[in-house]
């Protein structure tokens, strides 16, 4: 009998968890934004939700962050990988949950030609982010390149899941169904 009593208790003990937090507001925009860029009538519709959707990832920056991030792409632009790659390195120092510090790092890496740092950095913007069609666009484009078509395929149809009215969307999948499968349509 204590026995039994004793598991019950430390059952019961393990079953008690902490209920989960209710979403913030933010989270709440930013789930509705994603419905909206699920469901946006078209390519012009679809960008502008894209915006506001990057506009909220952005206010979860500090201003350290931002500046950093910023220095990161302008760095990126100019084909300077090495100086980007200190901006993301140092952005992701002081905000390890910001999904956008970790892209910004994967390009880094594959623009110096480090593709395997820049998957695994993708794979983290994804756990971090799984709707982050941005990353998934990128690692299909990488895969295709590397003529992985069917991988690229597959990656891209994960964008337009989340994003199905992404600019040029169509043509990307006729042409990807085309690799991959051989479909002339």
């Amino acid at each position: 009998m204590r026995a039994l009593l004793l598991i019950l208790l430390l059952s019961a003990g393990a079953l008690a968890q902490p209920a989960p937090r209710p979403p913030t507001p933010a989270q709440e925009e930013l789930a509705r934004a994603f419905a909206a860029l699920r469901d946006a009538p078209d390519e012009q519709g679809a960008t502008l939700v894209e915006r506001r959707i990057l506009q909220l990832w952005g206010q979860r920056s500090t201003p350290a962050v931002t500046l950093l991030m910023n220095r990161g792409q302008r760095n990126l632009a100019a084909t300077q990988a090495p100086d980007a790659l200190e901006d993301f390195d140092a952005a992701i120092t002081l905000a390890p949950e910001l999904p956008e510090a970790w892209l910004g790092r994967a390009l880094a890496h594959h623009a110096s030609g480090d593709t395997r740092a820049a998957g695994t950095d993708l794979q983290h913007v994804l756990r971090l982010e799984p709707r982050h069609w941005i990353a998934l666009d990128h690692l299909s484009r990488w895969q295709e390149s590397a003529r992985d078509h069917a991988g690229a395929l597959r990656s891209f149809e994960a964008v337009l899941e989340i994003n199905p009215r992404i600019r040029g969307g169509e043509q990307r999948l006729r042409e990807l169904r085309r690799l991959a499968l051989g479909e002339d349509a």
